[in-house]
């Protein structure tokens, strides 16, 4: 079996360590796989750092007597187009360039590996072709199913465009091309067993007609080793968020929560990429810190400092950034959306509440600032649960659903 991820998150390496322990892994193809002990990023890292640190977030060193086989020039080519900001200043969405990329890997896949391979576990966008070609030669179709269904994800956010008509040109799914969508709903249909990690992405399926017991949710895992909880520093409430900064993952409830409560000796930190028209973030706010994205291996002292993890997302699967949060001793404040259930208890963790709600976030941001004791607690629990959402977990729960396949 090949396993095919364009950008290789965590979740697809796992994923592929699984099906390695099942001992079905033939090949492991993506755009590009870093080996940090190779000479030529070694090479690329002298040249240029910003190009090394970027290429960095795509480690992926795969199970031993594995092959990984990459393409790496198309992702190159996104990544510093983006870094110029050459599609923005053509009036071209950047997420046409990494659609651009998932396609050419998906039907590169289909003409050149597909062959060797007696099945294929591929994610969302990224399988419409090699399923078709694998269906047409018997071959098993595994499909990864990150996050939720489009059309949910269309109708929330033409209900917040409608709300907030200025939010309109951040909430991309509203100007998806007809033929991408189209590509989606071929891959679900061909797939003989969906995987998904939280209960709100199954549920999200029930319009498409698929029979449920064809998807099976399989939580994401903690990374409980390398996020660890630190001190925080008591005489500040100190709330932190960290995903991209914009309408889908309810940053704007956050703000209006936030201001609304005027809370003394509290800080709002947001980390990632700001994805907001111009004048939505607040400026010169001594209580509003954003820090712009910054490297995924410089954020445990963010969390560390933190009180309390806030993430109201709208449009989710399971955000990883909740796990990290978790192992590092912060109790969450988040929604069902953001695939919450599936992890923590509401009021033993943290809470879930409505998405959108900001009088819900209002009065738990009130009440966290105000039961600091209590919110210890409550992070030491979340670190409990996440020594429990392990990786290992998630690899087991997977090779239990594939073995019968074998």
């Amino acid at each position: 079996m090949g396993l095919i991820h364009p950008t290789g998150n965590p979740f697809a390496h796992h994923a592929a360590q699984a099906l390695a322990e099942l001992g079905v892994l033939a090949e492991i193809i993506t755009g590009i796989a870093y080996n940090p002990n190779d000479p030529l990023p070694q090479r690329i890292q002298s040249l240029s750092p910003a190009l090394g640190r970027e290429l960095a977030r795509r480690t992926w060193i795969p199970p031993q007597g594995i092959k990984i086989h990459h393409y790496p020039l198309r992702e190159i080519l996104r990544i510093l187009l983006l870094k110029a900001r050459i599609p923005q200043r053509l009036g071209y969405s950047p997420q046409g360039l990494t659609d651009w990329v998932y396609r050419s890997l998906d039907c590169t896949v289909a003409r050149r590996h597909l062959h060797h391979w007696g099945g294929v576990y591929a994610y969302e966008d990224g399988a419409a072709m090699v399923f078709e070609r694998a269906k047409r030669q018997g071959k098993l179709c595994i499909y990864d199913l990150p996050i939720v269904y489009y059309r949910q994800s269309q109708q929330i956010q033409q209900r917040e465009s409608d709300r907030f008509p200025a939010l309109a040109p951040a909430l991309l799914s509203l100007r998806e091309p007809p033929a991408k969508l189209a590509r989606k709903d071929r891959e679900l249909q061909l797939a003989d067993r969906i995987i998904v990690p939280s209960t709100v992405v199954k549920t999200s399926l029930a319009p498409t007609g698929i029979p449920p017991e064809r998807i099976t949710v399989i939580p994401f895992g903690a990374p409980s080793e390398r996020f660890t909880p630190g001190i925080p520093e008591r005489a500040t409430f100190r709330v932190l968020f960290v995903g991209r900064v914009g309408p889908r993952k309810g940053v704007h409830y956050l703000l209006e929560a936030w201001r609304s409560l005027s809370l003394s000796d509290a800080e709002l930190h947001l980390i990632g990429v700001n994805e907001f028209p111009p004048g939505w973030l607040p400026p010169n706010n001594p209580q509003i810190h954003y820090h712009g994205s910054i490297p995924h291996a410089q954020l445990l002292p963010h969390y560390q400092r933190a009180s309390l993890f806030v993430f109201p997302s709208l449009i989710e699967g399971l955000a990883l950034v909740q796990l990290e949060a978790m192992a590092c001793g912060l109790p969450l404040l988040t929604t069902a959306n953001a695939g919450a259930t599936d992890i923590i208890t509401n009021g033993v963790e943290g809470w879930i509440m409505p998405a959108g709600d900001v009088g819900a976030l209002g009065v738990k941001l009130r009440w966290a600032a105000d039961h600091r004791e209590e919110l210890e607690r409550m992070g030491r629990a979340a670190r409990q649960r996440a020594e429990v959402l392990t990786w290992q977990r998630y690899r087991e729960g997977l090779k239990a659903v594939l073995r019968p396949y074998i």
